[in-house]
């Protein structure tokens, strides 16, 4: 589980250089916004740059220091907030992310614990039940996993490990009343 804290970088999905198309505002009145979601938390934010030249799946830096591009963060959105391209592009955002940071990933398959008597971390990933929740138990005794093709290597009922962290984060950012958040924070 995650400690809420600060994002410092966040990957772009959307630019929007006239503002929200429905806002009632006249146009003139409108400031640009940028849709991005945070690198270490996985937090849907709303931001406002400095300039409109930003990208999407650009990483920018979002932190208390001297920003280059983006003047402050707005707020913090939830998934419905977002924009239709800022929805397609999450995913591919997520997914460089979850391959850039897998030995965090795989450390999840190697650290996980129970979070009650009847449920465990590793039961939050989407397709895992008991059965293979005890396959993954016992190959992590014997030898910690190195990376997910060790995982998937070791695990033939586990073709793709990063698909699965990959639609448990995704999961807990499109539903705002999922129990357990072992990615993102609340």
């Amino acid at each position: 589980m995650r400690v809420d804290k600060k994002e410092i970088h966040a990957v772009v999905l959307d630019v929007l250089s006239k503002g929200y198309v429905d806002d009632p505002r006249p146009v003139y009145k409108r400031e640009a916004l940028v849709q991005a979601v945070g690198e270490e938390q996985f937090k849907l934010l709303e931001l406002i740059p400095k300039t409109l030249e930003i990208s999407l799946h650009e990483r920018i830096y979002i932190g208390d220091l001297n920003r280059d591009k983006i003047e402050r963060v707005k707020r913090r959105i939830s998934f419905n907030d977002l924009t239709q391209t800022a929805r397609v592009e999450l995913i591919f955002a997520i997914e460089k992310m979850v391959s850039e940071r897998e030995p965090e990933f795989v450390q999840f398959f190697n650290k996980a614990i129970s979070i009650t008597p009847k449920l465990h971390m590793l039961h939050l990933l989407p397709g895992i039940g008991k059965k293979l929740l005890w396959e993954i138990l016992d190959e992590r005794e014997k030898r910690p996993f190195d990376n997910f093709h060790d995982i998937s290597t070791r695990i033939k009922s586990i073709p793709h490990p990063e698909k699965m962290i990959i639609n448990r984060i995704l999961e807990e950012i499109k539903d705002p009343n999922v129990k357990y958040h072992a990615f993102t924070s609340r």
